[in-house]
């Protein structure tokens, strides 16, 4: 007796965002195990492996890769013998879920020279299949030898030069881009858009240009008081679990601000303004193989200055490690961007992530000669400041609550008590 098992796409998904078969792991005919890694499907924000509902042979695949599919849509069907899998199966995005809190799924892994193993992101493992590359190949540069996108894009450089020198084909060298009018010359090579990168870029566009008229106002903060809280009690946060960052302190001073304007903290829509009471705030985080995702550490507005720290070094580990799932970018009201850890001073203007009405950008901290009034007399002292920037939908805020906003951020972190 056989039982056919269906194999379905994440059920829940935030209202406009799309997501893709990007690669299916096994082929037609193959035997698979209960849990194991079978689709990677690609969102606007992350790429998640989706594990198997059952055990058993993979006998049809309905969606193919590249293909767009729709909340709970059967992508494949696995058949299931009496004693593998019978049951009914779970839907998929449970079994994701579940499988993320304990980790059990294997990771690609390998050997450097002798070091730990080291993780591949989908880029990298995406990148390592276009170029017919194997990982042992590529020596990585990443922390513990991990592989990195740059890695495997020096691997892919130096396969097309020995291949030149033979007189041999080029590991699957693509065609330069022509135009008519071209006047570049020399040589190039071209790295295909990853569905995310695309779908950014789309994203982009339409909030700038298509959505909402964007406003900046910028101040400037002095982050003497902060920077001495942090140095008094970092130790005790490691101790605890908790690095403490400056992102931390951001987040709380965001959710004073926020308090002062709640429009901050909002979405347009044709008939109102929805303002909402939870902040859950969206924090833009480099990856190490190149690229940006926004975790949202969820209810900031309830912890304190411990329980931000923890979360959001939860969100950031994860978010490097390539262990975000599509929950973990969902349901942000609004977005911090910490664009200063690069060294940029101001960025303007940072455009605003839909259908959100405000993202907050920090500067690089630094420390500049300010003039200060003492007893009556003015003189120059050396302070830690940074440039921060509000970008809002003007159609949501006008200047003055911009402002009010930025003003009731900077005192939060310009009087942080010791």
């Amino acid at each position: 007796m056989t039982t056919a098992v269906e194999i379905r796409a994440p059920a829940e998904q935030t209202e406009g965002t799309r997501s893709q078969v990007l690669r299916w792991l096994k082929n037609v005919g193959e035997t698979v195990a209960e849990n194991e890694p079978l689709i990677e499907i690609e969102t606007d924000k992350v790429t998640v492996e989706v594990a198997s509902p059952g055990a058993g042979i993979l006998r049809e695949i309905i969606k193919g890769e590249q293909e767009e599919i729709e909340p709970g849509e059967v992508l494949g069907r696995i058949e299931a013998t009496s004693g593998a899998g019978a049951s009914a199966p779970e839907p998929v995005a449970e079994v994701v879920r579940t499988t993320e809190a304990s980790d059990p799924r294997p990771r690609v892994a390998v050997a450097q020279d002798g070091a730990a193993a080291g993780r591949l992101s989908p880029a990298v493992r995406r990148l390592l299949t276009e170029n017919g590359l194997e990982a042992s190949a590529v020596r990585g540069s990443g922390q513990g030898g991990r592989i990195t996108v740059e890695d495997v894009l020096a691997a892919i450089g130096s396969n097309k030069g020995a291949s030149a020198g033979s007189g041999a084909k080029p590991v699957a060298a693509a065609p330069a881009a022509t135009t008519a009018h071209s006047d570049v010359t020399g040589s190039s090579h071209r790295i295909p858009h990853t569905a995310v990168r695309k779908r950014v870029a789309e994203h982009m566009v339409q909030s700038l240009l298509h959505t909402a008229p964007h406003v900046t106002t910028v101040f400037e903060v002095d982050m003497t008081a902060v920077l001495a809280h942090r140095l008094k009690h970092r130790d005790e946060f490691a101790q605890r679990g908790a690095p403490l960052t400056l992102t931390a302190y951001f987040l709380q001073a965001t959710v004073e601000a926020i308090r002062a304007v709640p429009e901050a903290n909002s979405r347009w829509t044709d008939t109102a303004l929805e303002v909402f009471d939870a902040i859950h705030i969206g924090v833009g985080t480099a990856l190490e193989e190149g690229g940006l995702v926004v975790p949202v550490l969820r209810d900031v507005q309830s912890r304190d200055l411990f329980g931000t720290a923890q979360g959001l070094n939860d969100l950031v580990v994860r978010a490097r490690e390539g262990r975000l799932v599509p929950a973990d970018v969902r349901g942000g009201t609004f977005t911090i961007s910490n664009h200063g850890v690069s060294g940029s001073l101001v960025a303007t203007p940072i455009i605003i992530n839909q259908p959100q009405s405000a993202i907050l950008g920090v500067g690089k901290l630094e420390k500049r000669p300010v003039v200060v009034e003492e007893g009556g007399v003015d003189r120059v002292v050396i302070r830690p400041r940074c440039y921060v920037t509000l970008t809002i939908d003007h159609r949501v805020m006008d200047g003055h609550q911009a402002n009010h906003f930025l003003r009731t951020f900077v005192a939060r972190l310009t009087s942080w008590p010791a």
